[in-house]
C-alpha cells in the first residue's frame, strides 16, 4: 500500500513540475471553461477541465483497483 502512495506522489510531483514549467499548458484553456475579464477583475472557472480530470482520474483508479484484486 505504501508503494502506491509513493507512486501517486511521484506522479503528482511530475504533473506539478510540468504545469510549473509549461505555464501555457492547454489543459486549462479548453472550450467550455468560463472566463470573465473585467477592468480590474478576472474570474476563471475551469468546468470542462475539471470534468476531464475527473474522468481521467476515475479511469486510473478503476484500473488500479482491478489490478490490486
Amino acid at each position: 500500500m505504501a508503494k502506491i502512495f509513493i507512486f501517486i506522489g511521484v506522479i503528482f510531483i511530475i504533473i506539478g513540475l510540468l504545469l510549473y514549467f509549461f505555464k501555457d499548458f492547454p489543459l486549462f484553456h479548453l472550450p467550455g471553461d468560463i472566463v470573465i475579464k473585467k477592468e480590474n477583475f478576472v474570474f476563471y472557472f475551469p468546468i470542462t477541465s475539471s470534468i476531464l480530470i475527473s474522468v481521467v482520474l476515475s479511469a486510473i483508479f478503476y484500473i488500479i483497483s482491478k489490478i490490486m484484486q
